[in-house]
């Protein structure tokens, strides 16, 4: 697999909206619209404050940092770890400023419950993928800490999650590089969806929803 550029990374939390629907995440990262709700408000709150890269702190044998920037130019894409806990272990790595070596697990602040779809676990796997290619380790394990339940979920991270990881990010750069913006698909998530007012029914022609806003604007 060739390594991607920096100039091509994608953003890592696309990869929740292309797993929710792929036209979704190709409304957001390719036509560059965005409708704020209280979904989403409420969201980027819960990250605001598990995201404070000015925060780095210890407690026992665990090194707790928030806001950690993270890439993998294998999978192309990049992002911030909400948190990242680093348990001082003996099969570890060596950190800067720490004695012992320790291995890193992510968590991951959703605003919601576990949902019945894996786009959170598949986020989670993507995070533990590019820990692993900057620090040269493996991370086995992950936590999803969810709001309404107000507690984590351990999420082990397999083989097979990191093979789906690597096939949707591939799939992510094959409609990015196309401009390709599926057409519409209904169903029950269309309810949650914060596009949902953007995404109707008369946009299921071949133009982008870029055109057909100019067209629309133009008349």
């Amino acid at each position: 697999m060739t390594d991607y550029d920096a100039s091509e990374f994608l953003m890592l939390s696309g990869i929740q909206h292309f797993q929710f629907c792929e036209r979704q995440w190709a409304l957001i990262h390719i036509e560059q619209e965005w409708e704020e709700n209280v979904l989403t408000i409420e969201g980027s709150h819960l990250h605001e404050k598990a995201d404070d890269p000015f925060v780095r702190e210890k407690r026992k044998d665990i090194l707790y940092v928030r806001g950690l920037p993270i890439h993998s130019s294998k999978l192309g894409l990049t992002g911030v770890c909400d948190v990242v806990e680093f348990h001082k272990d003996e099969n570890g790595v060596p950190l800067q400023n720490e004695e012992g070596t320790y291995l890193p697990v992510p968590v991951e602040y959703k605003r919601g419950k576990p949902k019945k779809d894996q786009s959170d676990i598949l986020q989670l796997a993507a995070q533990a993928i590019c820990l692993e290619d900057m620090l040269y380790c493996t991370v086995s394990r992950g936590d999803l800490f969810y709001h309404e339940i107000r507690r984590r979920v351990e999420v082990e991270i397999t083989e097979d999650l990191k093979i789906q990881v690597r096939e949707t990010a591939k799939r992510m750069h094959d409609y990015y590089r196309r401009r390709h913006t599926p057409r519409v698909k209904t169903g029950k998530h269309c309810q949650s969806c914060s596009l949902r007012h953007i995404c109707l029914p008369e946009l299921m022609t071949k133009e982008s929803v870029a055109t057909y806003m100019k067209r629309m604007l133009a008349e």
